[in-house]
């Protein structure tokens, strides 16, 4: 049986994996609209 401290140790861990992936979307959608705008100059 899974115990209560891992579960929330998992939780905090997936938290943080999802919170990077949202800033690491941010970061290449950036990037990109600034590759497009060089593209385009």
């Amino acid at each position: 049986m899974v115990k209560d401290a891992d579960i929330k140790s998992q939780v905090a861990t997936y938290g943080g994996l999802i919170g990077t992936m949202k800033w690491g979307a941010v970061a290449v959608a950036a990037i990109v609209a600034m590759v497009i705008w060089l593209i385009a100059r």
